[in-house]
């Protein structure tokens, strides 16, 4: 009953989970191509020595992207690269939680997304700012990040 209820919750979280029959595998040299392409077009706003050292920190990813979103870089209309803030999202996920980055394979596609390993939590990072900012919502990323990490962590626990 535990897991049904932690499954539940982290669908109703996290929508695009929806269960068809997915392929889970790990990222190929050109998906990891791809997303460094896309973790650049975020890290070109790294000004300087400092912010480029604060970024190294899971809490200075996050704080690039509050400042890309405060100054509106990207429009609602610019789904790419809202999507690429999502991967310094998910990058932040990986460095904080111990996550891994895999690839996640249904009939809608194939897309990356973090997974907590030897687990079946995955949660799919590159459109948690696109999908809110394209909708006119607020975005908080250190309150959105929070709110992962802590699922994230809860449902492990109910794993165990």
């Amino acid at each position: 009953m535990t897991r049904l209820l932690a499954t539940s919750l982290l669908l109703a979280a996290f929508p695009c989970m929806a269960a068809d029959a997915q392929k889970v595998t790990p990222p190929t040299p050109s998906d990891l191509e791809r997303l460094s392409a896309q973790r650049a077009r975020v890290e070109k706003y790294l000004v300087d020595d400092a912010s480029r050292k604060n970024y190294a920190t899971a809490p200075g990813k996050l704080g690039l992207l509050r400042a890309l979103i405060e100054q509106r870089v990207f429009k609602p209309t610019q789904t790419y690269e809202l999507q690429c803030m999502g991967v310094v999202l998910g990058d932040a996920l990986v460095q904080q939680l111990k996550l891994e980055w895999v690839m996640v394979e249904d009939s809608s596609g194939r897309d990356p997304a973090v997974r907590a390993p030897k687990r079946s939590i995955i949660v799919f990072p590159l459109t948690m700012i696109s999908k809110r900012i394209e909708r006119g919502e607020a975005v908080d990323v250190f309150a959105l990040f929070n709110r992962v990490a802590d699922d994230i962590e809860r449902l492990k626990k109910e794993a165990d």
